[in-house]
């Protein structure tokens, strides 16, 4: 089946009884990133040297979420944080560094003391400088993990405005386009800059994206072939945001390849699960509420509501 080297006439062998197998070495430990932030640790558990698509729209939040992230991986895991910003609005980017200058995440005057690294291609760039700014980012955090040896939250934010410059250059080029004028290389581009987001024995880097679908298309191929390197996925509501609620996380929208009993234990997963079940309810009971009020349900349906 392959090279013989080492086998010779009349060696001992010894019948297993077996079918063939071939040793692999141990199987890779899976950890969990805790982030601080119950609702997510709780329903979505981000896996550590994960990817994460973070959805959500003007005014929901994002940065307060970011920041939260990242003051809760400097106390908790001693790490440092790196935001690329792929085609920021100058406006964004000055937002950003102003709210993160006012919370202590950045400090000026004594800058080794600050707890981020920002990176900005912004959107009136060129697509070469664009295109760029996300792989600096990239080779920020590996530099923190593998020399610093240090855990490292980086951002990117926009995933499909890096795969858009991507293929602003590839049309400057004079390539030929594939599907929906996206370069022939999307899949290879994508999965360069997705693989080395992972952890190692000196550090990790887990990455949360921010994911824009064109027209709300998921079938387009920027997104889609996006989606296929991501391991959770959470969205940020208007609606939680509307009535007052931070962080505006939904809980029912949550999602998570490690959220299986065998990792995350049988407890967790259970409590997961009627979370989820009372979350889903109270939804249901919600027109109901509005029609005919709390009074008319059920002694079940209003302790549920309270607990909801």
């Amino acid at each position: 089946m392959s090279a013989k080297d080492g086998l010779t006439r009349r060696m001992e062998a010894i019948d297993t009884g077996a079918l063939i197998s071939v040793p692999v070495g141990l199987d890779t430990k899976l950890s969990i990133f805790e982030t601080g932030i119950r609702v997510v640790d709780l329903l979505a558990c981000y896996r550590r040297g994960g990817k994460i698509r973070l959805f959500g729209g003007v005014g929901v939040g994002k940065t307060v979420f970011i920041m939260a992230l990242i003051n809760n991986i400097t106390k908790a895991h001693g790490g440092v944080s790196v935001f690329g910003g792929v085609g920021e609005r100058t406006w964004e980017g000055n937002d950003l560094y102003m709210e993160m200058k006012e919370s202590g995440v950045i400090n000026e005057e004594n800058i080794v003391e600050s707890k981020v690294d920002l990176f900005y291609g912004q959107i009136n760039e060129t697509p070469g400088s664009r295109m760029r700014v996300g792989l600096t980012a990239l080779t920020m955090a590996e530099y923190f993990r593998d020399v610093n040896e240090q855990d490292v939250l980086l951002f990117i934010d926009n995933i499909f405005r890096f795969i858009q410059a991507r293929s602003e250059v590839s049309a400057l080029l004079g390539r030929m386009p594939s599907a929906v004028g996206y370069q022939l290389t999307l899949s290879t581009e994508i999965g360069f800059l997705q693989e080395i987001i992972t952890s190692t024995k000196e550090g990790s880097i887990t990455s949360i994206q921010a994911v824009y679908v064109p027209a709300d298309d998921l079938t387009d191929p920027a997104p889609s072939t996006t989606f296929a390197h991501l391991d959770a996925t959470t969205i940020l509501s208007i609606g939680l945001a509307s009535k007052g609620i931070y962080l505006e996380v939904d809980p029912l929208d949550l999602t998570s390849t490690i959220l299986q009993p065998r990792i995350i234990g049988e407890e967790h997963y259970k409590t997961v699960q009627r979370v989820k079940q009372t979350l889903q309810r109270y939804k249901e009971l919600q027109d109901i509420i509005a029609i005919l009020g709390l009074d008319e349900l059920s002694e079940e349906d209003r302790l549920l509501v309270v607990r909801a």
